[in-house]
């Protein structure tokens, strides 16, 4: 199944637990549930989407940004509250790797504070 404007609720809500539970397992086992250094940030980039079609609008009303470069940008998928970047980039990771089952070009990213 790819990802149309009808279903991308749907997987961006899977691409967001998926997230969520990758960064909080991390953060248990890698991490021990201290919030360590260092700090940073880590968000998917998906490219091939542009903003004027169905699926653009769509990812729009659905808060995933517009990324300066071309595609979008979906910031910190697994909502996570703490500043380590590694356990942000584990879930990155995990969300573009749902997009990606879904036929979407999507990418993690990260970099330090």
């Amino acid at each position: 199944m790819n990802a149309t404007p009808d279903n991308i609720e749907i997987i961006l809500g899977e691409a967001r637990q998926a997230a969520h539970e990758a960064s909080f397992k991390f953060f248990k086992e890698q991490l021990g549930g201290k919030d360590n250094y260092p700090c940073g940030f880590a968000w998917v980039e998906i490219y091939g989407v542009k903003g004027n079609t169905k699926l653009g609008r769509k990812l729009k009303e659905l808060g995933v940004s517009p990324n300066y470069g071309g595609g979008f940008r979906l910031s910190n998928p697994g909502g996570v509250n703490c500043q380590n970047v590694d356990v942000k980039e584990a879930g990155a990771t995990a969300a573009a790797n749902v997009l990606t089952k879904y036929g979407l070009r999507a990418y993690s990213n990260s970099r330090l504070d």
